[in-house]
């Protein structure tokens, strides 16, 4: 399923697929925690869709403490987000990150278009029966810095910017809390 549409992509085999992120995935770093065979392919943008944050079954992230990114069909919207191209044997890997298995998410395939002007399908997923909550301030700084590390567009990145977290001011796991101080010490 997630290589339809890419036969015609350069350096997609069938050991490999692309996947489409728009929340934590967007940072290098986050990605290789659980998915070390991520390479980036290229910047993209997902037409007739909207960046939303919300709690799975109204369950808040014992992992973020907030809500957690999602997508949903919207017309005239966009959302913009990193191709990363995977081997498939960190399908499993990302599927657990993910939460396809506790409901959480799941699995849809998405057109998306890139700077180019090109069409390729990608693997992305969709949070199922979640409440609209906004991020902690940790989660929506990871979504910023990979925005920033991978070039997404200034007016993106702006509108990133400026969503409005939660008041959480507790620790976010300790994997997180390293990434987020690299991040800050390289851009002092």
């Amino acid at each position: 399923m997630a290589n339809s549409g890419c036969k015609d992509v350069p350096g997609l085999d069938e050991e490999s697929f692309l996947y489409f992120a728009y929340g934590s995935n967007l940072l290098t770093e986050r990605i290789h925690l659980r998915n070390p065979s991520a390479a980036f392919f290229c910047v993209a943008r997902l037409q007739d869709f909207k960046l939303d944050f919300g709690n799975s079954q109204g369950k808040t992230s014992q992992t973020w403490h907030g809500g957690i990114a999602t997508i949903f069909q919207s017309p005239g919207d966009e959302v913009w987000g990193v191709v990363w191209k995977m081997n498939k044997s960190n399908l499993n890997s990302l599927d657990e990150q993910e939460g396809v298995k506790s409901g959480m998410y799941v699995v849809i395939e998405v057109k998306v278009a890139t700077q180019g002007g090109r069409e390729i399908t990608c693997r992305s997923y969709l949070m199922t029966n979640y409440e609209s909550a906004p991020p902690s301030p940790q989660y929506k700084k990871i979504i910023c810095m990979g925005a920033k590390e991978n070039g997404l567009p200034l007016e993106y990145q702006e509108k990133l910017k400026a969503i409005e977290p939660n008041d959480y001011t507790g620790k976010v796991s300790e994997e997180i809390e390293d990434i987020i101080k690299k991040g800050e010490t390289q851009t002092l």
